[in-house]
């Protein structure tokens, strides 16, 4: 199973409609990370872009997941791109303590 990042821009407003679907959008994106299709969400403090780190077979598996995203109609710009390497904090063991 290959990683890719998922690159969103946001609109620049956000209207009603939009505001009214981000419970079902998050519901559906927790769905995903507890799946482990999902591993990382964010988006930027001035809520114009979004990245999601996701597992799939390829890139065209990738992208029905995202049109499947309740808000997946308002985004302004898609970009998926494969990742060579992906290292994190939270991928590696835990921090022993000997206390």
């Amino acid at each position: 199973m290959s990683k890719f990042v998922v690159s969103v821009r946001l609109p620049e407003f956000f209207d009603e409609e939009f505001v009214a679907l981000i419970p079902a959008h998050r519901t559906f994106v927790n769905q995903l990370i507890e799946q482990s299709v999902v591993e990382v969400y964010a988006i930027s403090a001035d809520r114009s872009r979004g990245w999601i780190t996701m597992n799939g077979p390829s890139s065209e598996a990738v992208r029905a997941i995202v049109e499947q995203l309740p808000l997946y109609r308002f985004f302004k710009q898609i970009e998926i791109d494969e990742l060579f390497l992906f290292d994190s904090s939270a991928s590696r063991f835990p921090r022993i303590s000997l206390n």
